[in-house]
């Protein structure tokens, strides 16, 4: 591949999609399916992997430590199916974010870029919620890296980079990656990989909020396509 070749990870919530809720929904759906009761409280799910919620929730429903690790796998299994059965719902009340799709489509136009999602989600689940919105014509799925992958966000960038060498016959330097997201999970993953980060604050996080973390570069969000395709080509 030329020296000019990027790879491009997209964190999906908060960055390109905003799922109107669904996604918390179908946790409590999914947790009541498995333990009989739905959690008394929401959690903070920002920059969490899927398997991390459903431990966090877990705990705050008490389950004992040698138990919950028997509850995970059901309840993923859950949320998958929950999920599908909530496109609908999520296309009335979710959203692509400002921007998305315009520089989905310019990146995806330009050979010397590979673009995928590096995302908490269950790879089904990053596949629903990208087609709710009609985003999944410009990402290649096929090399992303997912919740399902590894629970810990930190080791998602590597299992990105083999899938794009071994799927698509493309490696790439760490000068020549970004993952773009909107929290301070996506900064700590891109820097546990050794990659550029750039932090748009379109999610929870303000961009004061985002810009204090450092990360190599930071966005209100991605609506100005030509500043942000150069700066992901830089």
């Amino acid at each position: 591949m030329g020296a000019g070749g990027r790879l491009i990870l997209w964190d999906i919530d908060g960055t390109l999609v905003d799922s109107g809720g669904v996604g918390a929904d179908v946790f409590d759906l999914s947790i009541e399916q498995v333990l009989g009761v739905r959690p008394p409280a929401r959690i903070h799910m920002s920059g969490m992997t899927d398997p991390q919620i459903v431990r966090r929730y877990l705990a705050m429903l008490e389950v004992a430590e040698e138990e919950a690790e028997a509850h995970v796998a059901p309840v993923l299994g859950h949320l998958a199916t929950a999920l599908a059965g909530a496109v609908d719902e999520m296309q009335r009340h979710g959203r692509a974010l400002p921007g998305a799709e315009a520089l989905l489509r310019e990146l995806a136009g330009d050979d010397d870029v590979l673009q995928t999602v590096l995302t908490g989600n269950l790879a089904p689940n990053a596949a629903l919620k990208l087609g709710a919105f009609g985003l999944q014509h410009w990402i290649d799925l096929e090399v992303g890296a997912f919740g399902s992958d590894d629970g810990d966000r930190n080791r998602l960038v590597p299992i990105a980079l083999e899938r794009a060498a071994t799927i698509r016959g493309r490696r790439f330097a760490p000068s020549q990656v970004w993952v773009v997201g909107d929290s301070a999970a996506d900064l700590d993953c891109a820097r546990a990989g050794g990659v550029r980060c750039l932090l748009v604050a379109t999610g929870r996080a303000t961009y004061d909020e985002l810009g204090a973390l450092e990360p190599d570069a930071v966005r209100h969000d991605l609506t100005d396509t030509a500043a942000v395709a150069a700066l992901l080509r830089s």
